[in-house]
């Protein structure tokens, strides 16, 4: 057990001296390297004030010097300039450097796309002892945070609340999980634009699609080719158009979002006001997913149709047990269905995505109920949407809570969004986690797992160097960007 946090020692167990995070500080080391040294990354602009005011508390508990807003400083810039420094430090002798950084975790505090951004970035980095991360729910989802039992709720800023959570932090275990890599790819418009729309047309946020660079190896001449990951999901039609509805109207009336509570029934509302309850009666069958796309997964190296139901509206690609503010699309199968469909017990790095599609919205709010799920789809390491010639001149995706409206070519009959899996972080979970590791005989166990076995294939695209995330120096955020929008 950790100490009491009533204990006037318990914060030396995540305290870093600052000759560790400043470069050319003088050297100060004159006690036991901490049990669990952190860098704290907070987004001050998320939770309305809860950003600034937890900023705050934890520059007054821990070093000033490790705690950063990342609304002064990218974090992939922070972390170079330690992690060279403590190499630095490691060259000339220096153990307790090398300590901290075989101890050193991570705290983010912020909405999914801060979390998201903090985990894209270890992943760019390939640092040789990369950290595990726990994340703070201050956004309106709060996915990730929740899938590994920190919760879904905004915490509380004054020092018990958060000497309680450094607790936590303290007793955490490390737990993998798998991240993903997006491409798009079309041909160049004749007239218009193919880029990505965020809401109010404001520039899309960190984890988007990003048209890729004409130096970049996956640019193709006369095509127009976007990239991006996500940790959570990738999400394509009714739910992610509900999404883009809110980010505008917020971003519109940012004073009447400052409330959880509120932010979540506006969301509700917005179900209503954009017809996804009667969608049958309201939209037209072009806004169905076999309508617009065709779907493909990876079964033995070979591309195979999936089929999707043509009443399904919305088509989501799940990597954690969490989506909406914590509800959990693909549910549990019973023995029986897994075996009957060939389905494995969902795990988070075990390099397969979950695949469920929603008719309405009233079919999502199945997920409200016992042992309620979407229609289950699939499960694999690849997938593949393939959209139909003049389908639609347009269709919302969405990573992560982060929603756009993407432009579709009329005239193009090679729009083609491919999801494969990339590689793994250490994220932090609570004894109350609900994300499960193929890796944990505790988890394992949960589940009849013999004979588990994946038949798909590693992505047969030549060169690792480009499969990036995109969150670190790769990916910049543009100056003028207000990091609020990135929550």
């Amino acid at each position: 057990m950790a100490e009491s946090s009533s204990d006037p020692t318990f914060l030396k167990n995540f305290y870093i001296p600052t000759y560790i995070v400043t470069p050319d500080a003088e050297v100060d080391n004159d006690s036991d390297p901490p049990r669990c040294p952190v860098l704290v990354f907070i987004n001050s602009k998320s939770g309305g004030q809860l950003g600034g005011d937890l900023l705050v508390t934890y520059r007054s508990l821990l070093n000033a010097n490790q705690v950063f807003d990342l609304g002064q400083e990218a974090p992939d810039k922070s972390l170079q300039r330690i992690y060279a420094n403590l190499q630095k430090l490691k060259n000339e002798g220096d153990d307790f450097a090398s300590t901290v950084e075989e101890r050193l975790k991570i705290i983010v505090a912020g909405g999914d796309g801060t979390a998201g951004w903090l985990l894209g970035v270890v992943c760019d980095l390939k640092l040789s002892h990369p950290p595990a991360i726990a994340t703070v729910p201050l956004g309106t989802g709060n996915n990730l945070p929740f899938a590994f039992g920190w919760g879904k709720r905004n915490p509380g800023t004054d020092r018990q609340s958060v000497e309680g959570f450094l607790k936590q932090v303290l007793e955490a275990k490390e737990m993998k999980i798998d991240n993903w890599h997006i491409l798009m790819r079309m041909k160049a418009p004749a007239e218009g634009t193919c880029d990505p729309i965020a809401p109010l047309e404001l520039p899309h946020s960190l984890h988007a699609f990003r048209r890729v660079s004409s130096t970049d190896e996956l640019d193709v001449e006369g095509c127009h080719t976007f990239r991006g990951g996500f940790w959570n999901y990738f999400s394509m039609g009714m739910d992610a158009q509900i999404s883009y509805a809110f980010h505008s109207e917020r971003k519109l009336h940012p004073e009447k979002f400052k409330n959880q509570l509120i932010n979540q029934s506006t969301y509700a509302r917005l179900g209503c006001t954009q017809g996804w309850f009667f969608a049958s009666l309201v939209h037209p069958n072009s806004k169905n997913i076999a309508q617009l796309a065709k779907v493909k997964v990876m079964k033995n190296g070979e591309w195979k149709d999936l089929h999707v139901p043509h009443y399904i509206r919305s088509i989501v690609c799940l990597n954690l047990p969490s989506f909406s503010g914590g509800l959990n699309p693909w549910g549990t199968p019973s023995q029986r269905r897994r075996s009957n469909r060939d389905f494995t017990p969902p795990y988070v790095d075990d390099g397969l995505l979950e695949v469920v599609g929603f008719r309405d919205a009233w079919h999502g709010l199945v997920l409200l109920t016992p042992n309620g799920h979407g229609t289950r789809l699939a499960q694999a390491r690849r997938i593949r949407f393939e959209f139909h010639r003049g389908a639609a001149d347009h269709t919302y995706m969405r990573i992560d809570g982060e929603p756009w409206k993407q432009p579709l070519p009329v005239d193009d009959d090679t729009v083609v969004v491919e999801i494969s899996h990339l590689r793994q972080v250490n994220m932090l979970a609570t004894r109350d986690c609900r994300s499960k590791s193929k890796h944990d005989p505790a988890d394992t166990s949960k589940h009849d797992d013999e004979g588990y076995h994946s038949d798909e294939e590693e992505s047969s695209v030549e060169g690792e160097e480009w499969r990036k995330f995109g969150a670190a120096e790769t990916f910049k955020i543009p100056d003028e960007v207000d990091i609020s929008h990135l929550s």
